[in-house]
């Protein structure tokens, strides 16, 4: 008996819930579309694209004499030199001197800090494989600056660590579309969260609406019986 009676209780609530969405449809409609209007016109017409170019390196072995070269312990010794010193090669690249020299060789109207916020140094896992990409709102000067970033590492690598292992694998080229703003990923986003908040809106006004349209609504506000019920027959005949 209390089994049933607690399915009856979950069936009204649903009820309930599935009638507020239905009575806030409006809301919550014009929430979403909204939200999603919004964020296409930012992204659209307004927000500037940003291009990103990416330069693929590959740090070799370390030099090796013609004595140990064929030795299976030098080889392995080599790789884990190796692998060690792209991690140095990664804070080389983001360095400021080598950041600066970038920036005097393309006479760029920014500090090392600024070109800092645009690159990203990344290397593959458990490979000596380093990806440098540049982002810019030029997608020829992104291509360009990736290039000139890893031709400036090149040399300090050279005169730091006093080695010649890395070369460029794949150099820069100009890309095609920008990797941001993404605008139908950001506008489907703004649209599910529209979404979210136009439902809040709802149960919200719902919640703070005490006015009584229905018979249900007298029980549940009042605590009253509904005894009968006056149908709405307008102005039928005239009258």
């Amino acid at each position: 008996m209390e089994e049933q009676q607690q399915l009856m209780e979950d069936e009204i609530d649903l009820r309930e819930i599935f009638q507020t969405l239905r009575r806030r449809a409006k809301v919550i409609i014009g929430t979403t579309l909204v939200c999603a209007v919004v964020m296409a016109i930012l992204s659209f017409f307004v927000l500037t694209p940003v291009y990103e170019a990416t330069t693929t390196l590959f740090a070799g072995r370390a030099t090796v004499t013609p004595e140990n070269a064929s030795t299976p312990q030098t080889l392995q010794s080599e790789m884990a030199i190796a692998k060690e010193l792209v991690k140095d090669y990664r804070e080389i690249a983001t360095s400021r001197a080598v950041l600066q020299q970038v920036i005097n060789d393309l006479n760029l109207q920014m500090t090392p800090e600024e070109l800092s916020e645009l690159v990203s140094v990344q290397l593959k896992n458990d490979t000596r494989i380093i990806m440098i990409s540049v982002k810019n709102t030029d997608p020829n000067m992104a291509a360009l600056m990736a290039n000139k970033l890893a031709e400036v590492l090149i040399d300090a690598v050279q005169q730091i660590l006093n080695v010649e292992n890395v070369q460029v694998i794949d150099a820069a080229t100009v890309p095609d579309t920008p990797v941001s703003p993404r605008k139908v990923l950001n506008t489907a986003v703004a649209a599910v969260v529209g979404l979210i908040v136009g439902i809040a809106l709802a149960f919200m006004f719902e919640y703070f609406d005490n006015s009584i349209r229905t018979p249900e609504d007298v029980e549940r506000h009042l605590g009253l019986p509904v005894l009968t019920v006056i149908p709405d027959l307008g102005n039928e005949g005239g009258e």
